[in-house]
């Protein structure tokens, strides 16, 4: 009984060393949240480079005439009545279909580009994004912070672009 005893007290020691160790290793670094943020704002003008390509692609399409157009024919879609009734013509729902299609890639080419980032160890690493992810879950202050350096940077970016802009 007491070696069972002396060996349930070694294990819960061992057991607890290894977490502190963990807990020692997992701490954030100031550079971690760095990469992490500089990668979410990559992502983010990724996304806004899209949305733009997406509104001009609305704008400029001739057989659709522009925004409101789409956005009526968008309220219709999927229902035939509803497009008989505001007269779509074939040709608009090709075009229609067509940004939908853009639309709808989209998705799938932002999860591929943050991938990318995410596994180039040289931008973030695998690693260092689950270590910041799980930061973020386990403390609202450190989410806090990554968000504000996330705006940090977007905001230096839109300067930069706006100074160049000015040239």
């Amino acid at each position: 009984m007491k070696k069972l005893f002396l060996l349930a007290f070694l294990m819960l020691g061992m057991i607890s060393v290894q977490s502190y160790a963990q807990d020692e290793s997992e701490e954030l670094t100031e550079e971690e949240m760095v990469k992490y943020a500089a990668m979410e704002a990559k992502v983010q003008a990724f996304i806004k480079e899209k949305q733009t390509t997406m509104e001009e692609m609305i704008k400029e399409n001739e057989t659709l005439g522009g925004g409101a157009r789409y956005n009526e024919i968008k309220g219709a879609w999927g229902n035939d009545e509803k497009l008989a009734e505001i007269e779509a013509s074939e040709e608009e729902k090709e075009a229609f279909a067509e940004i939908q299609a853009y639309i709808d890639a989209i998705g799938d080419e932002v999860k591929e580009y943050m991938t990318g980032l995410i596994m180039d160890a040289e931008v973030l690493g695998a690693a260092t994004y689950n270590k910041v992810r799980r930061a973020m879950n386990a403390d609202p202050a450190v989410k806090e912070q990554i968000n504000n350096l996330v705006a940090e940077l977007q905001n230096q970016e839109e300067g930069d672009e706006a100074e160049s802009e000015e040239k």
